[in-house]
């Protein structure tokens, strides 16, 4: 039977039905096997093949094998692998093959669906699928970067910091010149905290008062003409362009209120409703609506011949702040007695009431600067002066507060904007800067800086887009930090000569 013996050991040999287990060993159990303990194989007989171990001298060296037989011969149980593998090879296991070959396959269809049949379509692809299949990676990666040690500083931080914004927020943002667009001179202007000197008309004619004398500038051509000149004492401290109209109404120092007719440059009567000066003017249809300096409010009827129709004494000091809403339904007043108090009101009505609905002193410094929302008419902007610096937004239904900021600068005027939903703030010490914010998240847009000296009044275009601020370094600064945005523009010219069933044009 010894000329079988080679045909059964191959046999055995190439059998696949059972695991190999002849062969020799692999050299790290070797290697391990060496540096625990050195063995002696000793070959008694052939037929039995019996393994026999002497047992040298241990060494003295401990033992620090890493491999896998002397981690497996030790009581300290193995480490469990993570699963998902490293955050740089994608998982298999979170990976589905079919999807994933379906979208590398699939081929772009751009077609012009309507909603209706975009949102059927998304719903058969979530049903077949099980999924959405937009929202499946091909390549998906299950663990994050480590979290870098304790006191690691990163030197290529700027340069990753300071990379370029990506396309759908620069898309979003719309760019505002840090610079303004054009500088006036205003020579002898009141530095005056307390005073309002400019105001722009709806037909484009700026109304400056720069001591005694008040100068009209048309913004369309460029002329400048002098309406009126005081005598005396008596000096320009208000000014108010009445709403869709040529009217202005001039406040002076000693008391008297003019009205002015400034298409043909004559004056068309004097009121006398007060004994100090006039500080703050706002107009209310036919309604002028005066503030001293002795805390007095008067309506004044300008169609009347006896044109007080209505009195309030509610501040203690000086009324710097005058702003009727835009329907008419608010009065809001602000004083040297850090008070500000809002009065209803109607448009034409023939008495008003003498005691304010609301009164607010949260305030901590004369309230100057008073503006109301366009959008939302029951919403009003104050700020206060240098011992406050802070703006606030009311609530004038419910007489909350409804949100504040901190302007860290003395607030001298608020204005909102007629195209975005944003308001703009003049501020003096210590910055002398505009700030213009976003709203209602109260986040700064940008920062205009320019006047060497605190911002006095702010006053806007008709059209929203451009702002013109009086300071007290005795320049006027025009900043286009409103224009519209063409895409918009665009937009709403042809949906205002969208063709209707009526006939084509009809707007």
């Amino acid at each position: 039977m010894s000329q079988f013996t080679f045909v059964n050991d191959l046999k055995s040999a190439v059998r696949m039905d059972e695991p190999i287990t002849s062969g020799p060993a692999p050299r790290w159990m070797k290697k391990s096997v060496e540096s625990s303990s050195r063995y002696v194989f000793l070959n008694t007989s052939r037929k039995t093949n019996e393994l026999m171990a002497i047992k040298k001298t241990p060494s003295k060296t401990p033992n620090r094998s890493k491999s896998p037989a002397s981690r497996s011969a030790s009581n300290t149980p193995a480490k469990p692998k993570t699963p998902g593998g490293d955050r740089f090879i994608p998982s298999r296991m979170s990976t589905n093959f079919d999807i994933s070959n379906f979208k590398m396959n699939q081929e772009n269809e751009n077609l012009d669906l309507s909603p209706t049949q975009s949102d059927y379509r998304k719903a058969m692809s979530e049903n077949l699928h099980g999924c959405d299949i937009n929202n499946v990676r091909v390549l998906s990666y299950q663990n994050k970067a480590p979290a870098p040690p304790d006191g690691y500083q990163n030197a290529l931080k700027v340069v990753y910091s300071q990379s370029k914004t990506p396309m759908n927020i620069r898309g979003a943002t719309r760019y505002i010149p840090h610079a303004p667009d054009r500088i006036l001179d205003a020579p002898e202007i009141v530095d005056d905290y307390y005073l309002n000197l400019i105001d722009w008309s709806f037909s484009n004619i700026l109304a400056v008062a720069l001591g005694t004398s008040v100068y009209l500038w048309n913004a369309d051509t460029g002329s400048i003409d002098q309406l009126l000149d005081l005598e005396g004492a008596d000096y320009v401290t208000s000014l108010s362009w009445v709403p869709n109209g040529n009217l202005l109404s001039v406040g002076t120092a000693l008391g008297p209120v003019q009205l002015w007719d400034a298409s043909q440059t004559k004056r068309l009567r004097i009121m006398n409703s007060h004994s100090s000066r006039v500080g703050a003017m706002s107009w209310n249809s036919h309604i002028l609506t005066t503030g001293c300096r002795n805390g007095e409010l008067v309506h004044n009827d300008v169609r009347q011949k006896e044109h007080v129709v209505g009195t309030i004494q509610s501040h203690t000091q000086e009324v710097c702040g005058l702003k009727w809403s835009t329907d008419g339904r608010y009065l809001a007043s602000g004083g040297n007695d850090n008070l500000l108090n809002v009065y209803s009101g109607l448009p034409g009505q023939t008495t008003y009431q003498s005691e304010p609905i609301y009164s607010f002193s949260q305030h901590q410094a004369a309230v100057k600067a008073l503006d109301w929302c366009p959008w939302q008419t029951n919403v009003l902007a104050s700020g206060g002066g240098t011992a406050d610096r802070t703006i606030r937004f009311w609530n004038c239904n419910n007489g909350q507060c409804i949100n504040s900021v901190n302007a860290n600068s003395q607030v001298c005027a608020i204005l909102w904007s007629k195209t975005y939903r944003e308001l703009v703030s003049a501020h003096g010490f210590a910055n002398n800067q505009l700030i213009i914010w976003k709203y209602p998240s109260l986040t700064k847009v940008a920062e205009l800086t320019g006047h060497t000296n605190r911002i006095l009044n702010l006053a806007m275009s008709p059209d929203g887009s451009t702002v013109l601020s009086a300071g007290a370094d005795e320049t006027l600064r025009m900043w286009k930090c409103f224009l519209p945005d063409p895409n918009k523009k665009k937009e709403q010219e042809k949906r205002s000569f969208r063709p209707t069933i009526l006939g084509p044009g009809l707007r």
